[in-house]
């Protein structure tokens, strides 16, 4: 007979603290964004609305509560943003403000954030669907 084994598996949602974090991260975030004259174009509309979109997604992507597909049906991030230019420059600029936003929080220095990090920078380049415009 084979003993079970117990096992307890943390989500990285848990292990950055949850739901606080997430709303941290999201109200640190936002801001760069709209503020970034690469990323502005592609983030017109309400903010406050992006933001609990946000909210909802990041929690799903980290093994919490499925929010998002309560809301919305199944994420399908990259097909949402086809109808948006990201280019690799826009991928880096989200990501420079996401980190930026990681260490304006404290997240940056946690076990579990940085491997979030490292997650959202595989979404950046899953992400990216038109070449870079030369000027």
């Amino acid at each position: 007979m084979v003993k079970e084994l117990d096992y307890h598996f943390k989500s990285l949602y848990s292990e950055i603290g949850g739901q606080e974090t997430i709303d941290k991260l999201v109200n640190a975030f936002y801001p760069r964004v709209y503020a970034d004259q690469e990323l502005r174009p592609l983030f017109e509309g309400d903010m406050e609305e992006i933001k609990r979109k946000q909210r909802m997604f990041l929690p799903q992507f980290l093994g919490g509560p499925a929010l998002y597909s309560q809301e919305f049906g199944p994420p399908a991030m990259r097909e949402r943003h086809l109808p948006f230019e990201v280019t690799p420059r826009r991928a880096a600029c989200w990501l420079r403000c996401m980190r930026e936003a990681f260490q304006e929080i404290g997240l940056d220095q946690n076990p579990a954030g940085l491997a979030f990090y490292d997650r959202l920078t595989q979404v950046a380049g899953i992400m990216v669907n038109s070449p870079d415009r030369t000027k």
